[in-house]
């Protein structure tokens, strides 16, 4: 069932709308801006997630019925794409804890560069006097006491 021409008298329109299992009052076809829709109708820019989830569908995957028209745009407004479901959350409140978490962690980020704190840490120990004769020290002479930290 492809687009007719643009509907121009009240008789064709409702040609149209019975067409597209439509009443004449919700049927409005889409603008005649030469770029070939016809009398398809111009349906709500809505998402299938504002569609009831409890009720019986015909294709539930979809959330439509069978001899549903479907949106021109079809692909863009199903459910893994865009939601155009209202939000729980303004876009006003989003963006300042956006942009006042990202505003944090640069602060964060800017003290750890200027104040760094490292783990304390004692020199590395080793077994043997501290490995003095693998190291090369005389054999003949008594090596430094070394400290070794007990924590």
């Amino acid at each position: 069932m492809l687009p007719g021409p643009y509907p121009k008298t009240p008789e064709e329109r409702a040609a149209a709308a019975k067409k597209y299992n439509m009443t004449v009052d919700e049927y409005e076809p889409m603008p005649d801006n030469g770029e070939g829709y016809g009398d398809y109708p111009k349906l709500p820019d809505r998402s299938q997630h504002e569609r009831d989830p409890w009720y019986s569908w015909d294709h539930p995957d979809l959330r439509r019925n069978w001899g549903e028209p479907i949106h021109w745009d079809f692909d863009m407004y199903i459910r893994n794409r865009v939601d155009t479901s209202p939000s729980p959350v303004d876009w006003n409140t989003m963006c300042k804890r956006l942009f006042g978490f990202i505003g944090f962690m640069m602060l964060m980020f800017y003290f750890g560069e200027k104040f760094p704190s490292y783990q304390p840490v004692a020199p590395k120990q080793y077994p043997y006097k501290d490995l003095y004769l693998e190291r090369g020290g005389d054999p003949g002479k008594q090596p430094e006491e070394v400290k070794h930290f007990e924590i």
